[in-house]
């Protein structure tokens, strides 16, 4: 089992270890009786994973004599919302839970994202641990704290930073994941590569080559490879105030693509659109070689992802919901360009007749 301690700011009370293997529940249930950490626990999870790993996870940790008990939200993204969380609240406050309380949130970064601000607000703040069930949660959002819940105007933009105590990566749970879902955990996978490791680039490409992408050796290489970056961003930047904006990239057009979808867009779609534009405004405005933007939309296909934006989306939809972008400042919206492979950068604004331009070069 691979492990990797994310610290944060040198304090033991906020860092914590991440855990990596295959079918490491059993190893789950052990650290957590021989942590003491809480007198009960509480899964948090939606209706279709409970129905593939919630009675399974919950008898694991019961075995080791922990105290266990479900609550189950609605699956999708139209499930994160304030409305959501008070319903976890009220569940919570009917089962009688306290301080001594941890919740584990079992799913991906819905799931995630809702569990830990519940978590961040119950009783002014309870602990909660990750249980990543999808790629995309596995190498992104279980890890670094962030959590939110979405409006009617966008993604996100209610949410706290609230550290877990522990994330635990059982690969095993990937083999009950559909084609599309290892696709759009495989977009933030292409975007570490961009950002910093272009060697998982290389990887990813002999993957597609031999048609190797639900391998369990590749799964776990590039999950531990994904890991040791975002925590080392997050260990430097955990409040998001400089150098973890790099970890946007593609995400600023990437949420806006995929709200006006109506959320019809995976999350890794969007981006994987995102990461495309991203890679256009390099070129033009920063010299990214063309080789290298032309790399990144390659691979993204090759995964299956898409790298244009649906012919039926309104583009003038998709500049709105950038105007209430959450990473906006002082009117103006940061954009993480590349000037090339490995090498990120925060730009301070593009021009909207620029913007325009990439975005209409990406319909088809």
């Amino acid at each position: 089992m691979n492990q990797m301690n994310v610290n944060i700011g040198g304090k033991a009370d906020r860092s914590y270890e991440i855990y990596i293997g295959e079918e490491i529940l059993d190893r789950v249930g052990m650290i957590l009786a021989r942590d003491g950490r809480a007198q009960r626990y509480v899964i948090v999870t939606d209706t279709h994973i409970d129905a593939l790993h919630g009675a399974r996870v919950q008898a694991a940790l019961e075995k080791l004599d922990l105290r266990v008990d479900r609550i189950t939200v609605p699956p999708g993204e139209e499930a994160k919302g304030i409305e959501t969380v008070l319903t976890v609240t009220e569940r919570l406050t009917a089962l009688g839970a306290d301080r001594q309380t941890v919740l584990i949130a079992l799913g991906g970064g819905v799931v995630g994202d809702l569990t830990g601000f519940a978590a961040s607000i119950y009783l002014r703040g309870i602990p909660v641990i990750q249980l990543p069930t999808t790629l995309l949660a596995q190498v992104d959002s279980s890890i670094g704290g962030k959590t939110g819940v979405d409006t009617a105007a966008g993604k996100n933009l209610l949410g706290t930073f609230n550290q877990p105590k522990g994330v635990f990566i059982d690969i095993a749970f990937l083999k009950t994941l559909p084609d599309e879902q290892i696709r759009s955990g495989l977009a933030e996978v292409i975007k570490y590569g961009i950002i910093e490791s272009p060697e998982l680039l290389d990887d990813l490409e002999g993957a597609v080559a031999k048609g190797n992408l639900r391998e369990t050796a590749f799964l776990e290489r590039i999950i531990a490879a994904a890991c040791r970056i975002k925590k080392g961003i997050v260990e430097l930047d955990e409040r998001d105030r400089g150098l973890r904006r790099i970890l946007n990239f593609g995400h600023t057009v990437g949420h806006a693509v995929e709200a006006a979808s109506g959320y019809a867009l995976s999350h890794g779609e969007s981006v994987a659109i995102g990461m495309v534009a991203a890679a256009r405004l390099s070129e033009r405005l920063h010299g990214l070689p063309a080789g290298d933007a032309a790399r990144i939309s390659a691979i993204i296909r090759s995964v299956g992802l898409p790298d244009r934006i649906p012919a039926e989306m309104d583009l003038e939809d998709i500049f709105s919901r950038l105007s209430v972008d959450k990473k906006k400042e002082g009117g103006m919206i940061h954009f993480v360009m590349i000037r090339k492979l490995g090498t990120p950068f925060v730009n301070g604004g593009i021009p909207e007749g620029i913007l325009r331009d990439a975005l209409k070069g990406l319909k088809p």
